[in-house]
């Protein structure tokens, strides 16, 4: 019964029908893959029947489904079961070596390859066996009464091309499989001057945490006269256990690598609110430059008091760009607006400072604030992907180029020397055989032939 079931089970896998019907069923959902958006949230964009239909086939991230990797495995095992099917008689046809004395391989030989000579047999032999041992391995020779045979054979490790190519074939699907089980791709918005360590996963809509921080040091743009962008690249830190391990910029078609991830440029935006540009003046003394975003505090050491942007709004009360201070100190803790258009608004409004004190920006004695420009502050759009099975991929890329010159461009040639006759009247034949390419093997035998002239000086 195990027997039975054993024969079953090798005939199914071996069968020619079987790889054609899967290749042809990965060629149709290679298709589908091309054209079904992949890994995209299409919800409301077709019939939610059909939605339904395509999420339960997995059509949305085919390359990822569990049928898609069934039928890598089938495909797999049809070629380890064919290349072990047949992999003995590739053996035998490597291994054997035919007899010197054969004579099949001498019936009905052209006659351009038979020379008569007028030449010592023995010197006639010996110049025979040099060139073939500097040209071919497996050398043999036998002497049967006035007959000496001489053969010689390369490129028999051509009969495993074909199973070259196979393990190539079952090393780059174990690369495929490995990158779809254990890779990722995900998205990262940084804005300029901050960090973060979570990417928001594109399959499934999953976070994941890194146990790295990704700093936006800097972002720029370039624009072609026209207002289009010409260039955006972003100015990256990866920091490692508080260290900045890797620094560099990341542009579009330049990615960056790191920890065998790669980043990408895909995209950038602005956010909300901006980078602040402001002039901070003590009683009489010149005013310094602040420059701060949302959310960023500084400590003012004679006062003991901390300084945090709370707002930055380009467009507060439709009067222009303003920004909102709170001041913490031991004894108070207060709210004021610094507004770029001060004047205008005082114009308006009498006694704006009575009515209205949160909008004066000398609140925090003996400072005054003034709002010089509002600034875009950018994000950086990353796009990042790991895939553990490149290498393995490339690997078999490599061997399948190997196999693909051994299949090919070699092949196995079996040359058989035959010289007889007494003394210096001596015949000599050259018969051969290959396993393809028989025009080489014509070429092979007339070098031989003229070697061997050229050596005994008949040429």
């Amino acid at each position: 019964m195990l027997s039975k079931i054993k024969n079953l089970f090798i005939s199914f896998f071996s069968s020619l029908k079987l790889t054609i019907v899967l290749l042809l069923i990965i060629a149709i959902v290679s298709i589908l893959g091309t054209v079904i958006p992949q890994g995209v949230d299409v919800s409301g964009k077709i019939e939610s029947d059909l939605l339904n239909t395509f999420k339960f086939l997995q059509l949305f991230d085919v390359y990822h489904s569990l049928w898609f990797i069934l039928l890598m495995v089938l495909l797999s095992l049809n070629l380890i079961v064919c290349s072990l099917k047949k992999a003995p008689a590739a053996w035998k046809l490597y291994s054997i070596i035919p007899s010197p004395d054969r004579k099949k391989p001498f019936e009905n030989i052209p006659l351009d390859r038979i020379l008569r000579l007028q030449k010592d047999k023995d010197q006639v032999i010996g110049i025979v066996k040099n060139i073939l041992l500097k040209k071919y391995k497996r050398f043999r020779k036998k002497d049967l009464d006035e007959i000496t045979f001489l053969y010689g054979e390369k490129g028999a490790f051509s009969h495993f091309g074909i199973y070259i190519i196979h393990m190539s074939i079952l090393i780059i699907i174990t690369g495929a499989i490995v990158g779809s089980l254990m890779g990722f791709e995900g998205i990262m918005n940084i804005p300029e001057g901050e960090s973060s360590n979570i990417a928001r996963l594109v399959r499934h809509n999953k976070v994941k945490k890194f146990d790295f921080t990704i700093r936006c040091d800097a972002f720029s743009i370039e624009y072609y006269s026209n207002g289009m962008p010409k260039e955006y690249r972003s100015s990256l830190s990866f920091i490692k256990d508080d260290k900045v391990a890797y620094q560099g910029p990341l542009l579009v078609n330049h990615p960056i690598t790191f920890q065998d991830i790669r980043f990408y440029q895909a995209s950038y935006g602005k956010m909300p609110g901006g980078k602040a540009h402001l002039n901070v003046k003590k009683g009489d003394e010149n005013p310094n430059q602040l420059t701060a975003m949302q959310n960023d505090s500084f400590y003012f050491k004679e006062e003991d008091a901390a300084i945090t942007i709370k707002r930055v709004e380009k467009n507060f009360m439709n009067i222009g760009p303003a920004v909102l201070i709170a001041v913490q100190t031991s004894d108070a803790d207060f709210t004021f607006w610094v507004i770029k258009n001060l004047s205008r608004l005082k114009s308006q409004i009498p006694g704006l400072f009575e009515k209205f004190p949160k909008f004066d920006p000398g609140s925090f004695k003996p400072y005054n604030f003034t709002l010089n420009k509002i600034e875009d502050t950018y994000y950086t759009g990353i796009q990042l992907s790991y895939d553990p099975g490149v290498s393995i991929v490339a690997t078999g890329s490599f061997i399948i180029i190997i196999g693909i010159f051994v299949t090919f461009f070699s092949s196995h040639k079996k040359i058989w020397v035959r010289v007889e006759g007494e003394g210096e009247q001596v015949k000599l034949s050259v018969a051969g055989t290959s396993s393809k390419d028989p025009v080489a093997l014509q070429r092979e035998i007339n070098n031989i032939l003229k070697n061997i002239k050229n050596e005994l000086g008949e040429a």
